[in-house]
């Protein structure tokens, strides 16, 4: 059973080795795309899993079918229907002479981390923060000659703060509910880690933009035209569902369009094609995922990983044991309990590609963990919020990666190279288990 378990997992090892490997032997991270690396997993997958082939390919189609990997291929078609019709009604434009109007070229970059943090912050959504700002990033990477995966990165890393730290969120939900803590209490525990991580990466960025001088001449900031971000921002902090929102500014694209004579009725028809073309291969790769991820988990990948990562530690109490009952525990068994939690997360959410799924996963062992061991809920509510979130940041497969790649028009990995916000926050994070800290 456990060796069935291991091999469920050897999915994701044949998924880096052709993506990266290839990538790496070829010294070209653009040549290899990610669908092609999945295709090949995934069959992989459905190979070494067992039962009658028909029942294999069932668990794929089910898991590929699965009502959250759904949403994620609907909000795909949707933001890229909406990004190319504010394209086409000359939005990005219009929002990029503003920005360059309004924000000095030295603070730039600084600017624009700043925004997407405070967005994601508002919001409580990576994804709806990727949605509204790479197009403005990479129009003014276009307009200014700055590397379009740079400017990408930063609003990624901007949305990963949100993500991680807003108290709307899915990840702080989920992780306050499995530790059963206030989220005002997670959230004080948060930014001790996330504090640094962000200064740090702030500094970066006004260092980076020391010295740089737009040379574009910005055009008008036609205001209509700036309607369609606008919107999208002000129903998101309202609390509008997201394909609701993209919905409404796709209609709203084209009702500017007519006023402005940018586009008409064929046009903006042809633009919504258009946009959702471009999504196909993100589309596809999200498909494959969660045919892929639910093997592996009907495999018992998912159960070995959780196993292999607790066996070491003493079994936790049964529910309504005396705390007090417990022997001492030193502050090296604490550290390691926490480090054995962070590892379980950051596989957990490396196999499921969701940060949110992977903390629901591993939620009730964390708990359990940290009962047995004497931690602070609060404190271990943050370690499953930020590593989840941490490892989200960095994988080529994941919804934000996949969207942000597709509205900029780069490869995931020429975004991952600039991210430096989520692996600040990792090493942070990392540092902070390592530092002994005052308990109450």
């Amino acid at each position: 059973m456990k060796k069935r378990g291991l091999l469920a997992l050897t999915p994701i090892l044949v998924f880096l080795g052709v993506y990266l490997v290839t990538s790496i032997l070829i010294k070209d991270f653009y040549k290899v795309p990610v669908a092609s690396a999945f295709l090949l997993a995934s069959v992989y997958a459905v190979l070494i899993s067992r039962g009658p082939l028909g029942k294999r390919i069932s668990i794929f189609s089910e898991g590929a079918g699965n009502s959250k990997v759904l949403l994620m291929v609907w909000i795909f078609i949707l933001a890229g229907a909406f990004a190319q019709t504010a394209k086409d009604i000359g939005a990005i434009e219009a929002t990029v002479n503003l920005t360059l109007r309004v924000i000095p070229g030295s603070m730039l970059f600084a600017g624009l981390f700043f925004t997407a943090c405070f967005i994601s912050m508002s919001v409580g959504t990576s994804v709806g923060t990727i949605v509204a700002l790479v197009p403005i990033a990479t129009g003014i990477a276009q307009e200014t000659g700055f590397s379009e995966a740079f400017m990408a990165a930063i609003i990624v890393g901007g949305a990963f703060f949100g993500d991680n730290l807003s108290f709307i969120s899915d990840t702080t939900i989920a992780a306050t509910k499995a530790m059963e803590c206030a989220m005002k209490d997670k959230f004080k525990a948060n930014i001790r880690i996330v504090a640094p991580a962000v200064l740090v990466v702030f500094i970066i960025y006004i260092v980076k933009g020391i010295g740089v001088d737009v040379a574009v001449e910005p055009g008008a900031a036609e205001p209509l035209k700036l309607l369609p971000y606008l919107l999208v921002l002000v129903l998101a902090l309202a609390g509008m569902d997201v394909l609701l929102i993209l919905s409404l500014g796709i209609g709203v694209n084209l009702l500017i369009g007519l006023v402005t004579g940018s586009i008409g009725w064929a046009d903006w028809l042809s633009s919504i094609g258009e946009g959702i073309g471009g999504m196909g291969s993100l589309i596809i790769v999200t498909l494959l995922a969660g045919g892929m991820m639910a093997l592996i988990r009907a495999g018992g990948g998912l159960d070995w990983l959780v196993g292999a990562l607790t066996r070491r530690l003493a079994s936790p109490a049964a529910p309504g044991f005396d705390q007090q009952s417990l022997p001492a525990v030193t502050r090296g068994q604490k550290r390691g309990a926490e480090l054995s939690i962070a590892a379980l997360v950051s596989l957990a959410n490396l196999c499921t590609a969701n940060n949110t799924i992977a903390i629901i996963t591993v939620g009730g062992i964390a708990k359990d963990v940290s009962d047995r061991f004497g931690l602070d809920r609060k404190r271990v509510a943050s370690i499953l919020d930020t590593f989840s979130c941490f490892v989200q940041g960095l994988i080529p497969y994941g919804a934000q990666l996949l969207m942000a790649s597709g509205l900029a028009g780069v490869g995931a990995a020429a975004i991952i190279r600039y991210l430096y916000y989520p692996f600040a926050l990792g090493l942070v994070a990392l540092a902070a288990i390592f530092i002994p800290f005052r308990r109450r």
